[in-house]
């Protein structure tokens, strides 16, 4: 009986072993079946040649998790700080040495006010209206994004289909930040003096919905209606901007035109002297200014390529030559060159070049310079007496005018040989730009006076004429920029 039991026992552990072994080789060859192809060496040259080109990942590269390129990515993180070191302490000081000294603080509190103000509607959903690009089929897709990104959801160190390449999401959103903060920054040089400090608060978060994410997604955005560089094949506007002639420049140049007359002059403007009070802070800011810019222009690239480098050596040439050039016309029609001439020139430059940087060569860059120091220049001198209009510290001569003379000026000189994705438009590429010009002009000016009509009715915008007589330092912010 025994021996019965024990066969029996050897039959079925034999049996059951045959099973087990059965089902191991089955869930062997699942688990085979569906594990990825192991990546080849020479996927993983073409995905090392592809980081040190800055382009995209080759497709056959699935099987290789996308991470950030960290030469990329540190350069970005560079730039991000360099463009936010343009409005502090650079616009912030430029600025503040521009007006009289009793008025000094309100502007850089408006400049800190504005920078915090802009950060925290970027986290809630500014980000995510600006770059998210909706559903296929959606009528507002090439005007505005989504609400996905909000509160910077799935906003992380990864590498996004929103951001570019090698750039992970939140370097990325954090590079686009410091944008959305200079450009409602650049609106206070046009009323500085006289407006409330709660009115501008309030007139910047209205502006930020009305002009600023629609504009920079329709520019900027891979679905944007203007976008003719990475959405070529469905913009209605095949425009470039490589960063931020029409979205930054001409957007805050023709609001600050419009908000300045809707507000109306300084009193005493053009019986009383309002010289600036300190051109050492306003030469210091503009020195920082330029340093920055090379975030500004060569970081839209978003990457460390010959792009990059291009922008760098183009905004250094139009720059430099811009900042001369003013100084010289200046020393020709008014007799002396000032060191207010060079830092307004050196700021047009800056400006002009900045939406060709990425897209003209050297010798498109000195074209560039010289017209950026001619035609600010006489718009700061000529117009602005003409039509009297009190734009304080310039914006709408420099930053309207220069911006609008450069998105112009980009489809002119723009060469395919510099970068690849300027249009095959031919001529046609002046028109495209002169319909983004259009554009931008009539967002501006619109959502301006929606905005400014909108905060006067709740706040009113004007100071008292007693503050504004005594200055807004104490009475806004109860403080002085100098003692004694």
């Amino acid at each position: 009986m025994k021996r019965i039991l024990l066969t029996l026992t050897l039959i079925a552990t034999a049996a059951f072993a045959s099973l087990s072994a059965r089902a191991d080789d089955t869930n062997a060859a699942a688990a085979a079946a569906a594990a990825p192809a192991p990546v080849t060496i020479d996927q993983r040259v073409a995905d090392l040649e592809s980081y040190v080109k800055n382009a995209g990942y080759p497709s056959a590269n699935g099987n290789l998790a996308k991470v950030p390129g960290p030469g990329h990515n540190a350069w970005m993180i560079v730039a991000t700080a360099l463009v936010l070191f343009m409005t502090l302490p650079g616009l912030a000081l430029f600025y503040g040495g521009l007006v009289r000294r009793k008025n000094v603080l309100s502007v850089l509190a408006q400049c800190m006010g504005v920078t915090g103000l802009v950060t925290i509607l970027w986290w809630i959903c500014g980000f995510s209206l600006t770059f998210t690009n909706g559903p296929d089929g959606a009528w507002w897709k090439p005007f505005i994004g989504t609400m996905d990104n909000a509160f910077f959801k799935g906003v992380t160190g990864a590498v996004d289909g929103v951001a570019p390449y090698w750039v992970s999401l939140d370097v990325f959103a954090m590079f686009q930040l410091t944008f959305a903060i200079i450009t409602p920054a650049l609106i206070v040089g046009a009323i500085a003096e006289r407006m409330k400090f709660k009115a501008v608060l309030i007139f910047i978060g209205l502006w930020m919905f009305l002009v600023y994410f629609p504009l920079a997604h329709m520019v900027w955005s891979a679905s944007g209606w203007m976008d003719g560089a990475f959405n070529a094949g469905a913009a209605k506007i095949k425009a470039i901007d490589f960063a931020g002639g029409t979205v930054v420049h001409m957007s805050s140049g023709w609001s600050a035109l419009i908000l300045c007359l809707i507000l109306g002059k300084r009193i005493g403007f053009g019986r009383e002297n309002m010289s600036p009070h300190s051109m050492v802070l306003c030469m210091v800011g503009t020195a920082m200014l330029w340093v920055g810019w090379y975030g500004f222009n060569a970081g839209s690239e978003l990457g460390t390529d010959g792009i990059a480098a291009s922008a760098f050596t183009t905004t250094t040439l139009a720059t430099a030559t811009a900042s001369f050039v003013w100084a010289m016309a200046e020393w020709l029609f008014r007799g002396k060159p000032s060191v207010l001439g060079f830092c307004s020139g050196a700021v047009a430059g800056l400006v002009v070049i900045t939406p060709a940087c990425g897209w003209v060569n050297t010798n498109g860059s000195m074209i560039i310079g010289v017209l950026a120091g001619i035609v600010p220049f006489f718009a700061v001198t000529w117009l602005k007496p003409l039509f009297k209009y009190d734009d304080a510290l310039d914006t709408f001569g420099v930053h309207a005018i220069g911006g609008t003379l450069g998105a112009l000026l980009t489809g002119i000189l723009a060469d395919k040989s510099v970068n690849s994705l300027v249009p095959d438009a031919g001529h046609a590429l002046v028109i495209e730009q002169f319909k983004a010009v259009i554009v931008t002009i009539v967002l501006a000016v619109v959502g301006t006076a929606i905005a400014a009509f909108v905060t006067k009715l709740l706040v009113g915008l004007r100071v008292s004429e007693e503050v504004e007589i005594a200055g807004l330092d104490v009475a806004e912010h109860g403080e002085e920029g100098y003692h004694g």
